[in-house]
């Protein structure tokens, strides 16, 4: 075995033993049809306004942008699943709770970076540049595992590992060693479409089940539709897609549960248990009487926040009230007149849908005659019938 491939061989063995589930290693070669891909659907609209990769395409499709002279992604997949939790056990209860998706419930990124950064350490050591991305503008991290061979592209634009589904973080680490890639340099640059088609087979189970029909077609989706996207866009939330958000204050499982790989691993392997620090649940009132904008972010700081604004965490809070809570308990109550009078339009707007969501328009007539502005009386004159269940 020649140097590099030793090395391989012991980063491999290092990123497993810091915790990674799978490592795979791909050539930096720039992520050509994904650019094409990204330049696309950007320009159709597709991205929602999504900046992450799609701020800057040319830079999250080539690793030289982070490494001159990059030759080696060193590409590693952590697991988050978890033993789930009944969606429907706290639904009409007099504190409702917001659902958070199972890939935030704590951060599994802290750990990634970590393993991945243990493997940095060992490219470095032996004289080569390293540099850990994940989870940022710097690199599109489900191409880079694609091509590393660590699964393939299911039609619901997630990545699923070989014999595993989906439920994975994902990171890589951009060198200049020319390491030995794990899978054949002749398919690296599958397309998503045909690697859809050869690892789900005539499987579409995850696009009906999509709440808000996001995923127009098998891997594409319209991002201004998907409700993990929205909790994180900034401004108003779409009046079409507020009930569809259910209690989800954060992030989406729903194509991921349907999976059939995914429903699989978990009867083979069941998920482990909840760890301490994991949170599947928030109070919604919690959130929406904390006055404070630090100390919600600083409580809720792993999770995406628009602009790090609290007011994009409320709006969350206040949307999924309306779709769980009661409009006679007392508490919601105060906690609806605090958000129709409060400063910020964002927070009085939502707070007119769900106010009418929990049958207290009595809560909004006082509203119509002192309220100017536009995007407020909007939602005023436009006031939901009250929930039925």
């Amino acid at each position: 075995m020649d140097e590099l491939a030793a090395l391989a061989t012991r980063l491999t063995s290092r990123g497993r033993a810091a915790g990674l589930d799978a490592v795979g290693i791909a050539p930096a070669a720039p992520f050509s049809d994904t650019l094409a891909t990204l330049v696309e659907r950007k320009a159709a609209g597709l991205h929602g306004d999504m900046a992450f990769t799609y701020r800057n395409p040319k830079r999250s499709t080539d690793p030289s942008s982070s490494v001159s002279g990059a030759r080696s992604l060193v590409v590693g997949a952590r697991s988050y699943r978890r033993t789930d939790v009944d969606p429907d056990e706290n639904a009409g209860e007099p504190r409702p709770r917001g659902r958070v998706a199972r890939y935030s419930w704590s951060d599994h990124y802290g750990p990634l970076r970590a393993a991945l950064e243990a493997m940095a350490v060992d490219l470095r050591t032996a004289g080569w540049v390293a540099v850990v991305v994940a989870d940022d503008n710097a690199l599109v991290d489900r191409e880079a595992a694609f091509r590393a061979g660590l699964g393939w592209y299911g039609k619901n634009t997630m990545l699923l590992l070989h014999g595993h589904g989906s439920e994975f973080v994902l990171g890589s680490v951009i060198t200049d060693a020319p390491l030995p890639p794990t899978r054949d340099p002749a398919t690296a640059g599958q397309t998503p479409a045909r690697a859809a088609e050869d690892g789900c087979g005539p499987c579409v189970r995850c696009l009906p089940a999509c709440p808000t029909g996001a995923l127009v077609e098998p891997g594409v989706l319209d991002a201004r539709r998907c409700l993990a996207w929205l909790v994180q866009a900034r401004g108003v939330f779409p009046v079409e897609h507020r009930i569809a958000l259910g209690r989800r204050i954060y992030g989406c499982d729903e194509c991921q549960d349907v999976c059939p790989p995914n429903r699989l691993e978990n009867r083979r392997r069941p998920p482990p248990p909840a760890e301490a620090a994991d949170e599947a649940e928030v109070d919604l009132l919690d959130i929406i009487e904390e006055r404070d904008d630090d100390v919600l972010l600083e409580r809720y700081g792993r999770w995406y926040i628009a602009d790090r604004q609290a007011r994009h965490l409320r709006r969350n809070a206040i949307i999924a009230l309306g779709n769980v809570g009661s409009g006679t308990d007392p508490r919601v109550g105060a906690a609806l007149a605090a958000c129709l009078a409060d400063p910020d339009p964002l927070i009085r707007g939502h707070a007119v849908w769900t106010a009418g969501r929990l049958g207290r328009r009595d809560l909004t007539e006082a509203m119509a005659k002192a309220e100017t502005d536009p995007q407020v009386r909007a939602e005023l004159g436009a006031v939901p019938s009250a929930r039925t269940s």
